[in-house]
Parts: structure tokens; C-alpha cells; sequence
């Protein structure tokens, strides 16, 4: 079949992926790795600057856990970033190694599993770090 029989049908072409994607190990090029670490960059802002905030006006010890929620997002997207991996695209059987906004299908079901694995494991991993971000905050004698 070609694309223009894929477009009269209505049905979703899935072409063979370029050589970078590997699944379950690489599903993002250049323009989204920077996507990535950008946001790393603004979670760990956004986690310093509440820590400070609420150091500053001298909250109770237990809100300063709340440091974990942008520290899981800062985690997510550097060790994306690191991996060269979207767990986002993972969940939902997409690659881009293009211009940021644009992706295709992964078109085999076994490359979609291992996606989906990695997502599972930034995940995790992202919440383990940002967990333990919120206990040290916590635990600080501020």
C-alpha cells in the first residue's frame, strides 16, 4: 500500500522507522532533547524557589515534602533528556526525531511494549528522586 491509499482509506500510515530509534531505548532527536532539558531546568528552579519561599516565611517543616512535585518534574525531564527517551511518546507508541510538535506511530507491537516499559521505569525513577528530595527538604533544620 502506499501513503495515498493510506489517505483515501482514512487509515494511519506507519512507515518503517529512521535508523536513531531504538525501542525501548531512543525515541527523541536533537530539538526534543533540549525540550527535555529545558524543563529539568525550570523544575529545578521552580523547586529551589519554593524551598526558599517557604524556608522565607517560616512554613511548618511538613510543607516543605511539596518540594517533591517540581523536583519529579525536573527529574523527568533530565534523566529524559539523559536517556534520549520521551516517556510521554513512549506511553503512547510515538517517536520524533524531527522539528518539536511532529511524530509518528511506532508500528510494531513489541517496540511499543519496550516503550512503554522505559516510560514506566522514568517514571518511577523520576517520583523515587523527587520523593526523596521532599524528605530531605523535610528533614532540613531550617
Amino acid at each position: 500500500m502506499t501513503a495515498s491509499t493510506f489517505a483515501t482509506t482514512g487509515a494511519s500510515p506507519i512507515f518503517e522507522p529512521p535508523p536513531e530509534y531504538r525501542a525501548g531505548v531512543c525515541n527523541i532527536g536533537p530539538a526534543e532533547i533540549a525540550r527535555r532539558r529545558r524543563a529539568g531546568h525550570v523544575g529545578l528552579i521552580a523547586a529551589l524557589g519554593l524551598l526558599a519561599v517557604l524556608v522565607a516565611v517560616d512554613a511548618p517543616s511538613w510543607t516543605r515534602l511539596l518540594v517533591a512535585i517540581p523536583v519529579i518534574g525536573a527529574a523527568s525531564g533530565y534523566i529524559q533528556a539523559r536517556l534520549r527517551f520521551c516517556a510521554a511518546f513512549g506511553s503512547r507508541g510515538i517517536f520524533n526525531f524531527g522539528d518539536t510538535g511532529r511524530s509518528e506511530q511506532v508500528g510494531d507491537a513489541a517496540d511499543r511494549a519496550r516503550d512503554r516499559a522505559r516510560s514506566m521505569q522514568i517514571g518511577l525513577a523520576s517520583a523515587v528522586i523527587g520523593v526523596v528530595a521532599g524528605v530531605v527538604a523535610f528533614a532540613l533544620p531550617l
